[in-house]
């Protein structure tokens, strides 16, 4: 049975198309979108280093948007860069100093890059031990992404224990790594807020604990990227646990 057939029509006026990425072993081109690998930098810029620690950081993601589907093109923009670099040191364990589950912690660096047309910087020095690279070659659509029972609430939908049970059994919102659609929060739902304008921030990446990225958030959590919809320049970074 299909997740339209489970899922009732009231949950159904909620949905979203999120995208899975389709990816190979390896790296890519300096401006490919990719889990790990080498980053576009600039001519002039060195590796991003750990405030915390002076070491290098792990490159998480990088997102080319002209490679992204139309939808996700125009949401996010259809030019440039999201790129997260994370410090996976352990010595000092900079995720629990820098609190790293929180958003905009200091050791952890999402950002966009408008220009990756320009001289970039192909010599830059990572870290010692860089996590294995795979490059996104594509996107499958996930075409019945849909809220939580706790987003659902907040929302105001009010869930019949037979609407609730449906919701479990189509496993929605999709967990796993995904471009768009809802977020599967961990331990409740947590946008974060703009610093500038304090509007809820919007999901633009989920990764999950050893999907493509070989990375374990806590115990088996979930980290989202997110971007606030009127500063496209405002990203950041947040996960949680069991």
């Amino acid at each position: 049975m299909n997740n339209e057939t489970i899922l009732p029509p009231t949950i159904l006026t909620h949905r979203r198309t999120a995208y899975r990425p389709v990816t190979t072993e390896g790296d890519g081109e300096l401006t490919a979108s990719k889990f790990s690998g080498r980053p576009w930098l600039k001519a002039d810029e060195s590796w991003p280093t750990c405030p915390n620690c002076n070491t290098a950081q792990q490159l998480f993601v990088q997102l080319n948007l002209a490679s992204l589907p139309p939808a996700e093109q125009t949401r996010l923009g259809d030019h440039g860069l999201l790129q997260l670099f994370y410090c996976t040191s352990s010595d000092p364990l900079c995720e629990v100093q820098c609190e790293a589950y929180f958003p905009f912690a200091r050791s952890v660096m999402a950002r966009r890059i408008d220009d990756p047309s320009a001289p970039a910087n192909t010599a830059a020095q990572g870290p010692a031990e860089p996590l294995a690279a795979r490059r996104i070659e594509g996107w499958e659509a996930i075409d019945d992404d849909v809220p939580g029972w706790e987003e659902l609430y907040q929302m105001g939908d009010q869930l019949s224990p037979e609407e609730e049970e449906a919701l479990d059994k189509a496993e929605r919102p999709a967990t796993g790594d995904k471009l768009g659609g809802w977020p599967a929060w961990v331990q409740g739902v947590e946008y974060p807020s703009c610093p500038q304008c304090d509007a809820r921030m919007e999901l633009v990446l989920q990764i999950d604990s050893e999907d493509n990225l070989p990375y374990m958030f806590g115990d088996m959590g979930a980290g989202h990227l997110t971007c606030c919809p009127n500063h496209p320049d405002v990203l950041t970074f947040a996960w949680a646990c069991y």
